[in-house]
């Protein structure tokens, strides 16, 4: 397992329960919410990409209760993926027809994904919704795992499955701002850099919304 980026900020010991106090009480499901893509980039509109109607989707943010300190699990994408290939990414994927809720989306896609049984996760919460630039829709629901279970990741998804410290994407000072050429316009995203694996775009995104709604 890669080691910890040092921080200069002190660990937040109660980091896991001001999650769950900040995460307690739902909050509404709003259109108008700003958070996204569109965020680090107001001149290119919630859905850069796409032109129809948000495509609906869900992920799990999986935290490991773990006696030193708690950790995220996130996955690294195989490479022969048409979409997203070898980047990192939290377990989920788009809500079926099948799927009761985004929560139910999200629990069935890492099942699937890196064999997390409804058993070993203990939902603590919903943020709002992701806008990305491709259109979709992502509701990141956000869950306690007591203990460590037995992952078996999809090959054909998932060529790595890996945890990363909450304290550290909990530092704004691992939240670095980096940009890339897209389309002849500079395309700004988040990025967190963690050892061999460079955690950016819609993930790091999203990780940044929890630490807003955790520490704003």
């Amino acid at each position: 397992m890669p080691k910890p980026i040092a921080s200069d900020l002190p660990t937040d010991p109660q980091l896991l329960h001001r999650i769950r106090d900040r995460l307690y009480t739902p909050r509404p499901d709003q259109d108008g919410h700003d958070t996204g893509d569109h965020v680090l980039n107001p001149d290119m509109g919630p859905y850069a990409t796409w032109n129809g109607a948000p495509k609906d989707a869900a992920v799990l943010i999986p935290i490991v209760d773990r006696p030193r300190e708690p950790a995220v699990i996130l996955t690294r994408r195989t490479e022969h993926l048409s979409s997203h290939a070898g980047q990192i990414a939290f377990p989920g994927g788009k809500i079926d027809q099948t799927d009761s809720d985004a929560t139910d989306a999200a629990l069935r896609e890492a099942e699937e994904e890196i064999g997390l049984a409804r058993r070993h996760v203990e939902l603590i919460g919903n943020l709002a919704p992701y806008l990305t630039g491709s259109g979709y829709k992502v509701v990141p629901v956000v869950a306690q795992i007591g203990f460590h279970p037995k992952l078996r990741p999809n090959p054909n998804e998932v060529a790595d499955v890996f945890e990363v410290p909450l304290s550290f994407l909990m530092d704004p000072a691992n939240h670095q701002k980096h940009s890339r050429e897209w389309r002849g316009q500079r395309r700004f995203f988040y990025a967190m850099p963690f050892g061999e694996h460079y955690i950016w775009g819609v993930t790091a995104g999203i990780i940044r919304s929890l630490y807003e709604t955790v520490y704003g």
